[in-house]
């Protein structure tokens, strides 16, 4: 992904990889790139920006920001609500209403599954971002998902804004990270998250329908 001019939004959409395409199983990777540090300014740049300009669209109150904390390496992470952060781990933290993420977490996947893996760690987090600031009734209980969907929303929205593009290749790794993140994986935190086919779905929900498909 690449600041652009816009293309279609339906190459945001999709579709489960195939068995053994990725093998970006995060463990210890080399630190912070100048291209994976751009990536990561960038991909927090249009998923705020869409927020900045959109969000009284779909929801009638004013958008504040998080803030941006990540990212750290190992556990040298902010601790949130009195936990310590955790290696190779993304994550919102409500209390302190921001987001941060382990620098080895993704440069692991940036590496094998290439820089749609930032764009989309960072929007899935920053949609627990957004969870946080709607009532209750909107949040859906499988908040994992739903977080899946509005990163989908947030992408292909910063895509129809012109914002960021779609490159070749870009489809394929999307599928790639979500198949990776999936809970079928062993260094996931159990069944909170959905498989693979269920995590693709939500982001193409989100992808194709927009924010409200998501809420």
């Amino acid at each position: 992904m690449a600041i652009a001019v816009v293309v279609l939004a339906v190459l945001l959409t999709v579709t489960p990889a195939s068995t053994g395409t990725a093998s970006a199983r995060p463990g210890p990777g080399p630190l912070l790139t100048a291209s994976m540090a751009d990536d990561e300014r960038t991909a927090v740049a249009a998923v705020d920006g869409f927020w900045k300009r959109h969000f009284t669209e779909f929801f009638d109150k004013p958008y504040t920001s998080p803030t941006v904390r990540g990212g750290y390496t190992g556990s040298s992470g902010p601790s949130c609500g009195g936990s310590r952060a955790q290696p190779l781990n993304a994550y919102y933290c409500p209390p302190g209403d921001f987001l941060a993420w382990d620098e080895n977490l993704m440069s692991a996947g940036y590496q094998k599954v290439g820089n749609a893996w930032v764009y989309l760690i960072i929007a899935h987090e920053w949609g627990h971002a957004i969870q946080a600031r709607l009532s209750k009734r909107l949040v859906s209980q499988a908040d994992e998902l739903q977080a899946d969907c509005l990163a989908g929303a947030e992408l292909s929205g910063a895509v129809r804004d012109g914002v960021i593009r779609m490159e070749p290749g870009d489809s394929q790794a999307l599928s790639d990270t979500l198949r990776v993140l999936a809970d079928d994986t062993p260094w996931t935190n159990g069944r909170d998250h959905g498989d693979a086919q269920q995590r693709t779905s939500a982001f193409n929900k989100g992808a194709q329908g927009g924010v409200r498909a998501c809420i």
